[in-house]
């Protein structure tokens, strides 16, 4: 039996999740709730690591090392960052990492590698159940910060350095703890707010959707897998 590991930064992002994946067994390793479900024929195993890089990657590696998983998707709402993206557009990453480090510091010393890859057949099969629910999805670039960007200025910079499709706060943390571990991995991202000016405006207004959206998208593939 697989063993698939989800991760959301926030509740919010894993409650139609785990509205789908009832019964569920919660165990706690370093202040994570992880919880376990069968679903088909896969094991499951979801936590919410809370906002930000060191909470992603700690909670990522104590998923790894707990629960030996054979994937990981990290699920979520992201801000869009290029002009192809649309609010509710789910983004599919295929390579992440860090906007707000230099990368000579990863490249240079471990892990010795600044881009972390997502996984081929995970994207490829994210893209089938994207087309096959009728969302508009896209493959590109994901970074991340430790900051909510709501500033157009300060977007535009990010986008003039590293051209991304998406924004966050956690998904280059996750790819970073899973290749180092060698497991599979791929973020999963829809789009709640154009991380402009009126990014927090736009946000609140469609989390919800947004979440729902990628947890169907997240669910669908792991039964492909």
């Amino acid at each position: 039996m697989k063993t698939i590991g989800i991760i959301g930064a926030m509740p919010s992002e894993l409650a139609d999740i785990r509205n789908t994946l009832t019964g569920s067994v919660i165990k706690n390793y370093s202040g994570f709730d992880f919880y376990i479900n069968t679903y088909g024929d896969k094991l499951v195993i979801n936590a919410c690591c809370g906002i930000a890089k060191v909470n992603a990657a700690v909670c990522t590696q104590v998923m790894i090392d707990h629960f030996d998983v054979d994937a990981i998707i990290n699920t979520g709402v992201a801000g869009g960052m290029d002009t192809s993206v649309k609010v509710c557009d789910i983004v599919v990453s295929n390579e992440v990492l860090p906007h707000d480090l230099e990368l000579k510091f990863l490249n240079n010393y471990p892990p010795y590698n600044g881009i972390f890859k997502a996984d081929e057949k995970l994207i490829n099969t994210a893209c089938s159940v994207c087309k096959e629910f009728g969302f508009d999805s896209h493959v590109g670039r994901v970074v991340s910060g430790e900051s909510f960007i709501s500033s157009s200025e300060v977007k535009k910079e990010i986008c003039d350095k590293f051209s991304p499709l998406a924004v966050d706060m956690e998904t280059s943390a996750i790819g970073h703890c899973a290749f180092m571990n060698k497991i599979p991995f791929v973020s999963i991202r829809c789009i709640s707010d154009n991380a402009d000016d009126e990014g927090e405006m736009t946000f609140d207004e469609f989390e919800k959707i947004a979440a729902k959206r990628v947890a169907d998208v997240v669910l669908a593939i792991i039964k492909k897998i």
